[in-house]
């Protein structure tokens, strides 16, 4: 009878935590909605004299905001890719490995296990990476969400405001909504703050449109500078490609910690996200190349290119120069463990 009503308990709890989970996106969503009608309605049919400027502010502003809303909902709705089978133990390793008590035995059946799988980062203390929730050996750059309650390839930082974790499946998409999140305030701030000024000064009406145009402008400068400056720190963390974990944990590989394991060159860090045709480079379809499970490295590719070593000094010497924090961002909650 207990046992029940816990259970009954625990499920309710996670009930609400996952309605409650949405009510970040509900605001975004209801705060895009007010600006479109305060934009389109109040903005330029109403407060807009000129036929020729209402035309031109309603093409550009729906063209942006076809992209800007197209990819917030690949952000939510992309599910996190997971690794596939063959890094999750079998039926028999399972058993065994949670059958012995011997902890310095247990590691070299992990070792061992990983010797037929193509994984070449390892915990801060060398042992192999294993989820004991998801009973996995992980893979590359991979971590467990504790949100999520999955391991995730590639993960970036778990995401309040689409409600979704972002990593390899969809960080591209994530990248882009942000893009198109800074080009939509920026177009509303600029086209709006003219018409900020006539009512300021008295030279329009005060009718019920003024205070939805000066709240517009209030609102969208708020969102701009907000989101330019979480844009611009994951514009950098692409062009050395890493991932928020990683650029907070240096990652560590079986010849010990390398904060630039991963970095390939400017072109080819934007590429890995990307992919390597940029005529999807704006469009919010999956080209990210590879599977998730496995990553190009520089010190594999330094044996073929010497030049990517010296590149490694050049860039650490920038970096003592220039001073650049690796910050955070108030709008990403990491959840890794």
């Amino acid at each position: 009878m207990r046992r029940g009503w816990k259970m009954a308990l625990s499920g309710g709890l996670r009930c609400c935590r996952r309605v409650l989970s949405w009510v970040p996106v509900l605001v975004i969503v209801l705060v895009v909605l007010w600006s479109y009608y305060a934009y389109v309605f109040e903005l330029c049919l109403v407060t807009v004299l000129s036929p020729a400027e209402k035309v031109v502010y309603l093409i550009l502003y729906h063209a942006i905001f076809v992209f800007f809303t197209w990819t917030y909902w690949k952000s939510i709705f992309t599910l996190p890719q997971q690794p596939n089978q063959k890094f999750h133990l079998s039926y028999t390793d399972k058993e065994r490995y949670e059958n012995e008590e011997r902890p310095e035995v247990q590691k070299q059946m992990l070792v061992d296990m990983a010797k037929k799988l193509p994984v070449y980062t390892r915990t801060g203390s060398g042992a192999v990476r294993f989820c004991d929730r998801c009973h996995l050996i992980k893979p590359d750059r991979c971590h467990h969400c504790s949100v999520c309650a999955m391991c995730v390839l590639k993960m970036d930082h778990h995401c309040p405001w689409v409600n979704n974790c972002i990593g390899f499946s969809n960080y591209k998409f994530f990248l882009q909504f942000l893009a198109y999140s800074v080009l939509y305030c920026l177009y509303i701030a600029t086209t709006v703050f003219s018409y900020f000024i006539k009512y300021w000064r008295g030279e329009l009406p005060s009718v019920r449109s003024k205070f939805h145009v000066l709240f517009l402008l209030f609102v969208a400068c708020m969102f701009f500078v907000s989101l330019v400056i979480l844009f611009g720190y994951h514009c950098w963390l692409v062009s050395r490609n890493k991932t928020t974990l990683e650029a907070f944990c240096t990652p560590v590989f079986t010849n010990g910690p390398e904060k630039n394991g991963f970095n390939l060159g400017f072109i080819k860090n934007i590429q890995q996200v990307f992919g390597d045709k940029k005529k999807f480079w704006l469009i919010p379809i999956g080209s990210s190349p590879g599977d998730g499970h496995s990553f190009p490295m520089r010190s594999r590719n330094e044996s073929q290119d010497p030049l990517l070593a010296n590149e490694e000094h050049w860039e650490d010497n920038e970096d003592d120069n220039r001073g650049y924090p690796e910050g955070s961002s108030s709008l990403a909650v990491e959840t890794e463990t």
